[in-house]
């Protein structure tokens, strides 16, 4: 491990992109050893920090951090973190069922370089807010080092973050920001923390949480960059120039756009149906899009009926149309930055 200092919420700016696990052929079967595509999660990384994102996510529900061996974990985390480079924070997953395992995988996931941990507390049984915010406590001090993304999936942890939570987690020095899911509760949750946490809500959730605190909403997550990171660095940059300019409109434009493109990925509003093909969903589109190839679906949640299949074909093609049509700003932005790197 090597020494490094440890990021704090003010360096959580802009796109972070989520990415995938990619899967080789035949991943779906249980007998399947070493299912990993190194060579795949190793171009992404590449292209992702090329087309211009701010930091990778990894190893969350898409990532199918539930459906990974310890050592295809260690063989992926190592990789990404390989291949970045340093030129964009890691944060690597490693939620598990209980307290122990994630410290051990933490320390595994900082002993391989990673920047950071996005992680949700144990979900066996649905904890209170004590609970889990001991659980952060726990980890913090079990690995100092390791700035925490907590991951707000209150679908999959049975747990909906209220503001008693955010008021106690905000008292950790190493939980610096939040991979939350809606502007709903976005004023909520940014004053029960006291704004020492950077809240990021999800890409076509940007727009509304910068436009009722502009000054705190600088950040945002998209696994929609999977199927093609161009829409969301042009939303990094159209929302910029919005606040400079007060003219909202090619912001918002460009969120409905992305609404409209991910709506058949949450199956329509369908929540329950949503909840069992969320990975299957995920995976499907970024596969439709062709941007990427996430692979095959790894065990238990291969069984996927046409529908959805469907559903991610759609998904998939709405948002490559939008990757075609805002790929040269994104580009222009991602060369104006590189000169302005260089400069400096």
């Amino acid at each position: 491990m090597t020494s490094r200092t440890r990021l704090t919420p003010e360096d959580i700016t802009g796109c972070w992109a989520i990415i995938p696990t990619p899967a080789k052929p035949g991943a779906s079967d249980w007998r399947a050893a070493d299912t990993v595509d190194l060579d795949e999660s190793a171009r992404i990384v590449e292209a992702m920090i090329a087309a211009g994102v701010d930091g990778i996510l990894s190893l969350g529900t898409l990532g199918e951090c539930a459906g990974l061996t310890l050592e295809e974990k260690r063989a992926f985390i190592a990789t990404i973190v390989q291949t970045a480079r340093g030129r964009v924070p890691i944060f690597a997953g490693t939620t598990t069922l209980n307290t122990r395992d994630t410290i051990a995988q933490t320390r595994m996931a900082r002993d391989l370089g990673a920047d950071g941990t996005m992680v949700g507390p144990s979900m066996w049984n649905k904890p209170d807010a004590n609970m889990a915010a001991q659980f952060y406590r726990d980890l913090a001090e079990a690995v100092p080092e390791m700035p925490i993304c907590i991951y707000a999936n209150s679908f999959v942890f049975k747990f909906d973050f209220p503001p008693p939570f955010w008021a106690q987690v905000a008292e950790i020095p190493q939980v610096i920001t939040a991979k939350t899911a809606s502007a709903a509760t976005y004023l909520r949750d940014q004053k029960a923390s006291k704004g020492k946490i950077r809240l990021m809500p999800m890409d076509a959730e940007f727009y509304a949480a910068a436009r009722l605190d502009p000054g705190t909403a600088v950040a945002f997550w998209s696994s929609s960059a999977s199927c093609g990171p161009a829409p969301a660095i042009a939303l990094r940059e159209l929302v910029a120039q919005a606040k400079q300019t007060g003219d909202w409109s090619a912001a918002l434009a460009l969120t409905d756009k992305m609404s409209a493109a991910v709506l058949p990925t949450i199956a329509y509003g369908d929540w329950e149906l949503f909840q069992i093909h969320n990975t299957a969903l995920e995976k499907l589109r970024f596969d439709a899009a062709g941007w990427m190839k996430a692979g095959p679906i790894r065990p238990p949640f291969q069984l996927v009926p046409d529908r959805i299949k469907e559903f991610g074909r759609i998904a998939g093609e709405s948002w490559a149309a939008l990757q075609t049509e805002y790929e040269p700003m994104a580009r222009l932005a991602a060369g104006q930055r590189r000169t302005r790197s260089g400069a400096a």
